[in-house]
């Protein structure tokens, strides 16, 4: 193997492409009613008691990683030898990432004949997800961790993230939401249409009636953006409305998809702040996509 990768909780990557691809995920913790509780793939909760427990009121909060636990998780890889690749959540979002950045420049200085990148997504969910795929492809075809973080930098604009939530007060409470006066809340059965603009930050650019009316607007979105559609997998979480996430999956399909459709409940860090009833959408556009 030319290098190990890395990531954390909110890729939301399922144990079997982990599993297989030999991928370390870093989990991030979460609380419930003060209880710390932690994740590194989907299968490691119950999506359905976690955000029926968010719907019941319970108190979920999080806590970004530190830089020790970042080095004592990278330390075995580099001290076996090997290089690393790190692909993490958007620092938009989180700070997580720089506490990986603590943790990088402390391990170059114990091992300086090692090699360490760090990827900043940009993205969350299966946003950050695509580029830890991507990193397996370019490792399977013998490329090293500098010319795979450099692939992935390339990448990065093209990834987009379009999601809408059931209740915008999860993002407004959590600070997650950049342009906040653009909330109209989800009175009169209104449904916003969010997205990850080009500096990792979550911002509202579109709302209308009813649930179905968001989905279709989700998929219009990709039928106008994405690229090569018929080549790409597409990818969509859902904080526990998967019949929802059939029927984007549907909506793809009917507009001319041919390629696979993946499917997973959105993990539950970066899902506490979404909140249940969340669904997005994950595919590649051209590089100014991010800011359509």
């Amino acid at each position: 193997m030319s290098f190990s990768i890395f990531t954390d909780t909110s890729a939301n990557l399922t144990s079997s492409i982990v599993r297989e691809n030999d991928i370390t995920v870093i989990p991030l913790s979460y609380f419930v009613d003060g209880v710390e509780c932690k994740c590194a793939t989907p299968e490691d909760f119950s999506p359905g008691e976690f955000y029926e427990s968010m719907r019941r009121g319970a108190r979920i909060t999080t806590s970004q990683l530190n830089p020790h636990t970042f080095a004592e998780s990278m330390r075995p890889a580099l001290e076996a030898g090997t290089d690393i690749l790190f692909v993490g959540m958007s620092s938009g979002i989180s700070g997580t990432f720089h506490s990986a950045e603590i943790a990088a420049t402390q391990l170059r200085e114990e091992f300086p004949e090692r090699e360490i990148y760090l990827v900043d997504s940009l993205g969350a969910s299966l946003g950050e997800g695509i580029l830890v795929i991507k990193a397996i492809e370019c490792r399977k075809q013998g490329m090293d961790a500098k010319q795979t973080a450099e692939l992935l930098i390339g990448t990065r604009p093209r990834v987009y993230q379009v999601f809408t939530v059931d209740d915008l007060m999860y993002l407004r409470k959590g600070g997650r939401l950049s342009n906040i006066t653009a909330i109209a809340g989800t009175i009169l059965n209104i449904k916003p249409l969010l997205k990850g603009d080009e500096n990792g930050k979550i911002i509202s650019f579109g709302r209308t009636r009813g649930r179905n009316s968001i989905i279709e607007m989700m998929g219009k979105k990709f039928c106008d953006l994405a690229v090569e559609p018929e080549k790409q997998t597409v990818y969509i979480s859902h904080a526990d409305c998967a019949e929802d996430a059939g029927r984007l999956a549907a909506v793809l399909r009917e507009q001319g998809r041919a390629g696979d459709v993946f499917v997973v409940g959105h993990e539950p860090v970066t899902g506490s702040h979404l909140g249940p009833g969340a669904l997005a959408l994950y595919f590649l556009g051209d590089r100014n996509v991010r800011k359509k």
